[in-house]
């Protein structure tokens, strides 16, 4: 099964800014840019119906033609450099231009448009585009009538020009909403995570043991993780306090059949004087962390370079007849997530193995890698495991003390601690030509 790829929030958060800034931000501008366009096309077309009405309602009907006041009152018609302009046709000739129209020079098509009937369009002449508005009117009286066609013209020039002052104001004011939309945004994303960032803090006290419970003050959308995670430790903590008490309980109870079997007849044979100290040895050991695990051992934080110097510094007391050689490489800050007591079995047993087994060097390699992986590895010189034994080495419930000296007595203990934390185990051989355990513990969080 492919495991989903994981995300972290800084990363979406990102994603969505980036959506912002390069596809929503864009598309709004070219959105209001179009319009805005829109508007001046419409504002164009009323703008030119004014002027329009303004000429029709001007203009004076005579038998020869028609008649038009030396000023107008629309001013845009009246300058010369205006950019707007005023044509009458009547059939195909010009009969009146504006004062703004002198210098423009144009040759309309003439199409079949009924009285009375307005069209507004974009139409190019020459080189020059231009919003036009042309409309025919009938002029007369009773008994005089003749055909006029009212023609105004806005250089599109001018629309382009408002809108490139508008994009470029319109810039502008994107670009400063895109810096204050980042700014809001991570903002929002600290305020949003502190609440997370308090509920690590106290997960991570309660996993190195300064606190039981969640107790913090969250929004209501973390209450439910919250109650969830509470009631899981209560849980936890009831099955651990059963557990222990059930494994004192019965390593108890075996100690009183123990102690008879130990004074009988039985224990004058070597071999079961020696199984009855091995299970001695294990129930002392259960014992002991029934007495010691008043916490749960998940919770807990432990150093392990300082639990490793010590466990070293008393090899060398015992072995130190076989000058012993001791390569330790462990971090300051690498820990065990789990009780002392049980590390100090893990590491004490093997290394004790180790220092039994080999012939002048032992090597103790702690790793702490990327994939959130512990590694406690330890490699001796001695003549090691053969292959075909250790599997059978590392069953629960295997006779460990059968096999090689140096590398039985403690092996029970070591699996069975190694197995509860959900660790894995393996036995290889080390560059040396000896034995090499390699235990790891991923500490993952999925």
């Amino acid at each position: 099964m492919v495991k989903p790829a994981q995300i972290s929030l800084k990363i979406r958060q990102g994603f969505i800014l980036v959506f912002v800034l390069v596809i929503a931000l864009p598309a709004l501008f070219f959105s209001i840019g179009r319009a805005y366009h829109a508007s001046l096309v419409d504002a164009t077309e009323k703008t030119l119906e004014a002027h329009l009405y303004s000429l029709i309602s001007e203009v004076e009907f005579l038998e020869d033609g028609i008649e038009m006041p030396r000023t107008i009152l629309a001013p845009e018609l009246n300058r010369i450099n205006s950019d707007t302009f005023a044509l009458i046709y009547q059939g195909q000739s010009l009969v009146w231009y504006s004062e703004s129209a002198v210098n423009l020079s144009i040759s309309p098509i003439f199409d079949d448009s009924e009285a009375g009937a307005a069209e507004f369009k974009l139409v190019e002449y020459g080189e020059q585009k231009y919003w036009q508005l042309s409309l025919t009117v009938i002029l007369g009286n009773a008994d005089y009538s003749q055909h006029a066609r009212f023609i105004l013209l806005k250089d599109n020039k001018a629309l382009l020009e408002l809108m490139s002052g508008f994009r470029t104001t319109l810039i502008n004011w994107m670009l400063v909403m895109g810096v204050i939309i980042a700014a809001l945004m991570a903002v929002g994303f600290i305020w949003n995570a502190r609440p997370l960032q308090r509920l690590d803090k106290e997960i991570k006290a309660i996993e190195a043991g300064q606190i039981e419970k969640i107790t913090g003050i969250y929004p209501k959308e973390l209450l439910i993780i919250k109650s969830d995670l509470n009631l899981l430790l209560d849980s936890q903590r009831r099955q651990k306090e059963r557990y222990r008490a059930s494994l004192s309980d019965l390593a108890h109870a075996l100690k009183t059949p123990l102690a008879v079997l130990k004074s009988s007849k039985l224990a004058d044979d070597e071999d079961a004087q020696e199984q009855l100290d091995r299970i001695n040895a294990m129930i002392e050991h259960q014992l002991k962390r029934a007495a010691t695990g008043a916490s749960d051992t998940w919770k807990k934080q432990t150093l392990i370079k300082p639990v490793l110097d010590s466990i070293l510094n008393a090899m060398k007391k015992v072995y130190h007849d076989k000058d012993i050689t001791f390569n330790s490489q462990c971090g300051e800050k690498i820990a065990f997530l789990g009780d002392k007591t049980d590390l100090m079995e893990i590491l004490g047993n093997i290394i004790d193995n180790a220092c039994k087994a080999c012939k002048t060097r032992v090597e103790i390699c702690v790793r702490f890698d990327k994939n959130q992986t512990l590694a406690l590895e330890i490699e001796d010189d001695g003549p090691g495991i053969p292959e075909h034994q250790r599997s059978e080495l590392l069953k629960r419930g295997s006779r460990l003390d059968t096999y090689e000296a140096g590398h039985g007595v403690g092996m029970a203990i070591v699996s069975d601690l190694v197995n509860s934390y959900h660790g894995t185990m393996e036995i290889g051989s080390s560059k040396f030509s000896g034995a090499r355990f390699l235990i790891e513990f991923n500490y993952e969080k999925n």
